[in-house]
């Protein structure tokens, strides 16, 4: 039977007692509707609950709510429960604390996510073997900061992570510590490797159909465009602060956006992946259609990307060939041309000068 999550916006007067009097009451009659109720989270703070339901659709858990306390979702998303674990760390209840009828459970579904990005920006030093070791010992001193920092891998994939902490502490000061221990190595013994690690904060069902979607998106933008750095966004820095006696979150590899900053990177990489594969695709488009003029277009990516309009399309289609040249699906005209390329010679050029080697040579060396 599916599993769903729904997301209750609750009123100023409803607390933690009384959301869990509610889900005793969803439990009362699941049964007339097929579902069974697995658990929730409620966060007093913002003012939102989150249940985790088995039920053959969500119309059923629509039905259910309405005739147990007439509290109807806002939102329902259909979920894996493996997905759920790896970002909540439950999908059942936890354990009374106290020996009280009622199992008050409020325990906010609020996380940070965070994504680390281990990637091969050149090929011009490193051999093969080398490459794949460090990778390696690059990923197992990862891991050991995310044991230490509580935090949670819901994916892990080719030098990448997904990962969720309940504390966004925590989150920041595993990104900090990962930093301290790989960015300088990668600089100056891996220069090959390059890390990048994007920060955000969110709740796990929104308007969007995937669980943590927006959260995560927002991450791997803020990773994709880090180039070396950790970035935050705007309102991970405002928590951490206040969680810590507002201490100023400063640090030279740390960059925070700004709410207009992020808009923009959203406006940017909505666009971008919109057209990427257009070979028309250039800077000129990018000015009309995200409504700026090219001398302020130029600015905010230098600031944000350190990199001209043109030369951020140019790499985001070279990365994006390299995770096909990975996959070995297609041959390397096909990639040129799929990738937005006007002809693979001048593919083979662009991708020569950005990593240091010929597509086919990859191939042959350094694919996965």
């Amino acid at each position: 039977m599916p599993i769903y999550m729904d997301r209750h916006d609750i009123p100023e007067e409803i607390t933690a007692v009384h959301v869990a009097q509610m889900h005793r009451e969803d439990l009362k009659i699941e049964h007339l509707y097929g579902c069974k109720g697995m658990t929730y989270w409620c966060d007093e703070k913002r003012r939102t609950a989150f249940c985790l339901i088995q039920a053959p659709n969500k119309k059923a858990i629509q039905d259910m709510h309405n005739h147990a306390h007439g509290e109807v979702p806002h939102r329902i998303i259909e979920v894996e429960a493996s997905i759920v674990e790896s970002f909540l760390g439950r999908i059942e209840d936890p354990e009374k604390s106290q020996k009280t009828e009622l199992n008050i459970i409020n325990d906010p579904a609020f996380r940070t996510i965070m994504v680390v990005g281990l990637r091969k920006s050149s090929f011009k030093i490193m051999d093969p073997n080398r490459m794949i070791g460090e990778l390696i010992k690059y990923n197992k001193t990862i891991l050991q900061s995310i044991d230490k920092f509580l935090g949670r891998v819901v994916r892990q994939k080719s030098g990448n992570f997904l990962l969720s902490f309940n504390s966004v502490t925590n989150a920041v000061l595993c990104s900090q510590e990962v930093f301290s221990k790989l960015g300088g190595v990668t600089e100056d013994k891996s220069p090959d490797i390059q890390l990048s690690i994007g920060l955000h904060v969110g709740v796990p069902v929104t308007e969007k159909d995937g669980i943590f979607e927006d959260t995560i998106k927002l991450a791997e933008r803020f990773c994709t465009m880090a180039h070396g750095k950790i970035v935050l966004s705007q309102e991970v820095k405002e928590l951490y602060e206040s969680e810590n006696l507002n201490v100023k979150l400063s640090h030279k590899n740390i960059k925070t956006l700004s709410v207009g900053e992020e808009k923009f990177v959203n406006q940017l990489m909505d666009y971008t992946e919109k057209e990427w594969t257009n070979a028309a695709f250039n800077s000129d488009h990018f000015s009309k259609n995200l409504g700026y003029s090219k001398s302020q277009l130029y600015r905010k990516m230098i600031g944000l990307t350190g990199k001209s309009p043109n030369s951020f399309i140019r790499d985001y289609r070279l990365t994006k060939a390299l995770d096909l040249l990975d996959k070995k699906v297609n041959n390397i005209s096909e990639i040129a041309f799929g990738t937005g390329f006007n002809s693979p010679a001048y593919f083979s050029k662009c991708f020569m000068d950005n990593f240091g080697i010929l597509p086919s040579k990859y191939v042959q060396n350094y694919a996965e």
